[in-house]
């Protein structure tokens, strides 16, 4: 019986998990697999699914992929990383790939399986990404590049065959600019910060934007502002200054939950200033809903003087096409429709159950004793006595359902990065085929910033002479997907815009939750629905610099509460492995990301039903029935 409850699939799922947590040192963690990309967040290890005959070729891939998290999440610090992070998102990414190289080299130098599994998962990624039949240098990114280069110098294992053509279409060029300080790599390997640092010299052979450095800005600001800045400004500086949970891609999950009050603190701050904001660059665009007028719940009906924004100046609100050539939309698309090919199954069960139910809505009410319309078979005896008596006639009416918009506003942030912002994206289109059939508007946005740690607005407080308390210190970058008043088919293909890499960076929810309600209350439709889909609560460094702690989040719950309570948009959120029920009155939390998909349409379906218990229902009921 033993046998047949634990199967040779389930057997190798356990002794994957097993090795993960004994390789990684760390009795937290769960191994989880899918069809997704693999990587980790928090105490969950995400490994592909191997095939039912376990066979050596697929086998390998999958333990080398478990084996790379596990990697990470021993060798790695994620606050020493942040705090050396490049400004720039090409260096960004690659002095990631450079870190993940470092992490698998000790492992790989330590362990002779583990070194060859490590070799088959990258060698599986590249050929199904078709890199090992790369012939220009483009189709291959510099990240990938850096990291083949830097694990041959750190292991002195030979390159593998399929990532061969790849590695010699950058070689030359990277042997010639960084060649030296390469070479340096492996003295320094055990050593994460000193390791870094020589990685940040490479990227800037390579004539990347890596920045000054970090840590000697923060000293020199600090000292500088001791005179402007009250002894806790300053000491919110300091314990903020090394905060970037969003900063990094895979490891934000990981630091989320090591830092505590970290990201939580740091989340909810930058409602309020949006509010003014939003005003000034949503004006920029013709056309815009949430534009044409300011109703009574705006940023008049907050407590705005807590909160504010340094300058709305560089802020953007922008079209997902105006951020992508049409090509690489277009290739961003492809892979969106990529991932959803093994989800087709249950795409079609969730679309058909939520448009059921939907539909089931739409029940029609019948109007009587009217003079012209219908013969009410119900009055036949009535009409063959008196043929030419009145009021034997009905008609039909639709009920109000269709008169709803709903908004999806996304989390664009970097610790949405891989498979959850892959799965919301795949949620969004889902949802607006489906409640495009219902007859029920879909907007659907995203929020952002422009650039890491700041961008032009902190250059231009750097400029001012660093006053004390500036409020948020970043640029918002909003961006519109989908407006309500588009059909699906036209702008399915800016939904592949949230794979492109750089365009994940930091988050700011308060200021988004304002741009996203006042384009909402513009909207003519009688009932308005916001749902908010997030992995935790905001976080900008730059901001929670040189803030207090709970600077964001004191905003954000004030933006909830005003929405809530004051507000006749319908508001609930959906938080990605963290609770964000502390937040919202209506509100769900999902651990693995799979359950998204689902999530929405049953919390949407759940919204519809209350609508039948509802005041209004029933007097549309009284006035469509009988009189």
């Amino acid at each position: 019986m033993s046998s047949d409850r634990e199967s040779p699939l389930e057997a190798f799922k356990r002794a994957t998990g097993a090795a993960v947590r004994a390789i990684a040192e760390r009795g937290d963690l769960t191994v989880g697999f899918s069809a997704e990309p693999p990587g980790y967040s928090g105490t969950r290890v995400r490994v592909p699914l191997p095939t039912r005959d376990l066979n050596v070729r697929d086998v390998a891939p999958v333990r080398g992929a478990a084996d790379a998290a596990a990697l990470r999440l021993r060798h790695h610090d994620a606050a020493a990383h942040a705090r050396l992070l490049p400004t720039g998102d090409t260096a960004r990414l690659a002095f990631d790939a450079l870190e993940q190289a470092r992490c698998e080299a000790l492992g790989a130098n330590a362990m002779a399986g583990v070194a060859d599994n490590l070799t088959a998962a990258l060698e599986e990624r590249f050929r199904r990404q078709g890199l090992d039949r790369a012939t220009a240098r483009d189709q291959v990114s510099l990240a990938d590049a850096l990291r083949l280069i830097a694990r041959e110098a750190l292991t002195g294992a030979p390159v593998a065959p399929a990532t061969q053509a790849a590695l010699d279409l950058w070689r030359p060029f990277i042997e010639e600019k960084a060649g030296a300080d390469l070479a340096q790599l492996k003295a320094v390997m055990a050593d994460q910060q000193a390791y870094a640092r020589e990685a940040r010299r490479i990227l800037t052979d390579l004539d990347l934007e890596v920045g000054g450095d970090p840590e000697k800005s923060e000293e020199e600001e600090t000292a500088e502002s001791g005179d402007a800045q009250s002894p806790e400004g300053a000491d919110n500086d300091e314990a903020g200054g090394g905060q970037s949970d969003d900063a990094e891609p895979e490891a934000t999950g990981e630091q989320q939950q090591a830092g505590g009050q970290t990201e939580e603190t740091g989340a909810a701050e930058s409602s309020e200033g949006e509010q003014q904001e939003v005003e000034g660059a949503g004006a920029e665009q013709s056309g815009e809903p949430g534009e044409p007028s300011r109703p009574d719940f705006g940023r008049n009906s907050l407590d705005s003087g807590n909160y504010r924004a340094f300058t709305t100046e560089f802020d953007e609100v922008v079209g997902a096409a105006d951020l992508c050539d049409a090509d690489e939309l277009a290739r961003l698309r492809m892979m969106l429709d990529q991932q959803l090919q093994h989800l087709q199954g249950v795409i079609a069960k969730l679309a058909n159950r939520l448009q059921r139910r939907l539909m089931a809505k739409q029940t029609r009410a019948w109007v009587f004793d009217l003079e012209e319309g219908i013969l009410d078979a119900a009055r036949l005896a009535r009409v063959v006595a008196n043929p030419v008596l009145p009021l034997s006639f009905k008609q039909e009416n639709d009920t109000n359902f269709r008169d709803t918009v709903v908004t999806l506003l996304i989390d664009n942030s970097g610790s949405m990065r891989g498979r959850p912002i892959t799965i919301a994206a795949m949620s969004a289109d889902i949802l607006a085929r489906t409640l495009e059939r219902c007859g029920v508007k879909v907007e659907i946005l995203g929020f952002t910033t422009r650039a890491w740690k700041g961008g032009q607005s902190r250059e231009r407080w750097l400029a001012s002479g660093k006053p004390a308390a500036p409020g948020r210190l970043n640029d918002l970058r909003h961006i519109v997907y989908k407006e309500a008043d588009a059909p699906w088919r036209r702008a399915r293909r800016n939904l592949g815009l949230m794979l492109r890499e750089g365009i994940l960076k930091e988050n700011i929810d308060g200021e988004a939750l304002l741009w996203a309600h006042t384009r909402l209350i513009a909207r003519p439709e009688q009932r308005r629905i916001l749902m908010v889909i997030s992995d935790g609560a905001p976080v900008d460094d730059s901001t929670l610099s040189v803030n207090s702690g709970s600077y964001l989040e004191k905003h954000l719950r004030s933006v909830i509460e005003y929405i809530e309570t004051r507000s006749p948009v319908e508001l609930i959120a959906i938080g990605i492995g963290h609770d964000v029920t502390r937040y919202y009155r209506r509100a769900v939390t999902i651990v693995d990301v799979e359950q998204l998909g689902g999530t929405v349409m049953e919390k949407l379906a759940e919204l519809f039903d209350e609508d039948d218990r509802r005041p209004g229902s029933a007097q549309r009921q009284a006035r469509g029935g009988r009189r």
